[in-house]
């Protein structure tokens, strides 16, 4: 496979070939949802988590943020067959933008361990599924004026158990797909 650390130009078009299928992971991962009252429930918090394990802090921050900006120009490549800045100004803003730190979290823990062990690396993903949901929690209470106890209620407690079930899975993910890629270089 391509090496892991390359330099100059090769590095800059692996990044640029990264990000870009990182991108198209969340876009796809997006339009797996089950649509709720006010956010719905998708895969990508699992693509945003594992992209941050498997990039680094950097490219991983660096991923979700171009995935931000091609919503943001209108691409539909958020949940439903949306694109433009409503979902970055309504309900899921919050949560949109908790992606950006949660990529950063997991995969600076990443670049320190985490990764090499499925229980610390599902420690590591709970920890950037807390930044989002905190941050989708706080945008529904505050910025969107629904109140702790709706947020709550809409925002917070239906996505509990499927982001342990996410994290669950991403740990293990995320070393078998290393594992399969080391064994092919």
């Amino acid at each position: 496979m391509w090496p892991s650390r390359a330099d100059g130009a090769a590095g800059i078009v692996r990044a640029v070939v990264l990000a870009a299928l990182g991108t198209a992971l969340l876009a796809v991962s997006a339009k797996i949802n089950l649509p709720l009252p006010f956010v719905p429930m998708t895969l990508q918090t699992l693509v945003v988590l594992m992209i941050g394990a498997a990039y680094g802090w950097r490219l991983g921050t660096a991923t979700v943020i171009a995935y931000l900006a091609e919503g943001a120009m209108g691409l539909p490549v958020f949940a439903g067959p949306v694109g433009g800045l409503a979902p970055l100004l309504g309900p899921t803003a919050g949560y949109l933008f908790g992606f950006i730190v949660a990529a950063f979290v997991t995969g600076w823990l990443s670049e320190r361990g985490w990764d090499r062990s499925v229980p610390r690396l599902f420690v590591a993903m709970a920890i950037g599924h807390i930044a989002i949901l905190a941050m989708g929690f706080g945008w529904l209470a505050f910025g969107m004026k629904l109140g702790v106890e709706k947020a709550w209620l809409v925002g917070l407690l239906p996505f509990v158990a499927a982001s342990l079930v996410k994290n669950a899975l991403g740990a293990a993910l995320v070393p078998a797909v290393r594992r399969l890629v080391d064994r092919r270089r």
